[in-house]
C-alpha cells in the first residue's frame, strides 16, 4: 500500500505544481498587459497599479463568485496581490525600453487567456461541475480580466471586436475537457493545451482570422 500511497501523493504534488506555475504565469502576464493598457491611456501609477490587479485577479474572482468558491483566492494569498502590483509598476520601468509594445501586449494577453482557461476548467472540475459549467468557467476566467481592463481604459473589450479570442479560450476549454476524458496525464494536456491555444491566437492575430461580423445599421420606425 505505500508504494501506491505515495506515487498518489507525487501525482497530486505534480498537478498542483503545474497548476501554480500556469497561474502565476497568467497572473503576471495579464498584469503587464494591463499596465501597458493603462499606458496607453497616459493613467498615474496608482491607475497602473488597479489596472494591473483587475486584469490579473479580476476573472478569478469573477468565476469563484459565481461557483460559490469561497474563500477567494488572492484573499487568502496576498502575494498574489504583491506580485501582480510589482508586475505592474515594473512594466512601467521596462515599457519605455520595448520594442514593439503592441506585439508584447498581444503576447502577454495571449499568454494570460489561455492560462486562465485552463486554471477555471481546473477549478471547476475539481469542485465536480457538469462538463458545460466547466467549459463556461474556463472561459469566465479566461476573458473576464481583459474584458474589465479594456471598459476601466474605456476601449470596447477585444473579446467583442478583433481576431478570434473568445472562441480561443472555447477551444482550449474543449480540448482540455477532450484530453482528460481519454485519460491523457493532467500535466501533458495542459501543456498540450496551452501550446495549442497559443499558437491559434497567435495564428489569428497574423493572419487576422475573425467570425462573422453582424452589422445592423437600420432604424426601429415608429
Amino acid at each position: 500500500m505505500l508504494p501506491s500511497v505515495s506515487l498518489l501523493d507525487s501525482f497530486q504534488l505534480s498537478q498542483i505544481t503545474t497548476m501554480l506555475v500556469i497561474y502565476l504565469v497568467a497572473i503576471t502576464a495579464e498584469a503587464m498587459s494591463g499596465a501597458l493598457a493603462a499606458g496607453r491611456r497616459n493613467m498615474d501609477i496608482f491607475g497602473v497599479a488597479v489596472i494591473a490587479f483587475v486584469t490579473a485577479l479580476g476573472g478569478g474572482t469573477i468565476r469563484d463568485m459565481v461557483l460559490g468558491h469561497y474563500p477567494i483566492g488572492w484573499t487568502q494569498h496576498p502575494e498574489y496581490v504583491y506580485l501582480v502590483i510589482s508586475a505592474g509598476l515594473l512594466t512601467t520601468v521596462v515599457a519605455r525600453h520595448m520594442h514593439h509594445l503592441k506585439q508584447i501586449f498581444l503576447l502577454l494577453d495571449a499568454m494570460g487567456l489561455i492560462a486562465f482557461s485552463l486554471i477555471g476548467c481546473n477549478v471547476a472540475m475539481e469542485l465536480g461541475y457538469p462538463p458545460v459549467v466547466v467549459v463556461m468557467s474556463g472561459m469566465l476566467t479566461g476573458i473576464s480580466g481583459g474584458i474589465l481592463r479594456d471598459v476601466l481604459c474605456n476601449q470596447v473589450p477585444v473579446v467583442f471586436r478583433r481576431e478570434l479570442y473568445a472562441s480561443v479560450s472555447l477551444a482550449v476549454c474543449l480540448l482540455f475537457l477532450i484530453l482528460n476524458k481519454f485519460g491523457v496525464g493532467h500535466d501533458l494536456s495542459s501543456v498540450l493545451c496551452f501550446a495549442g491555444g497559443l499558437g491559434l491566437r497567435l495564428a489569428a492575430i497574423r493572419f487576422k482570422w475573425r467570425l462573422p461580423v453582424f452589422s445592423y445599421q437600420q432604424r426601429w420606425e415608429e
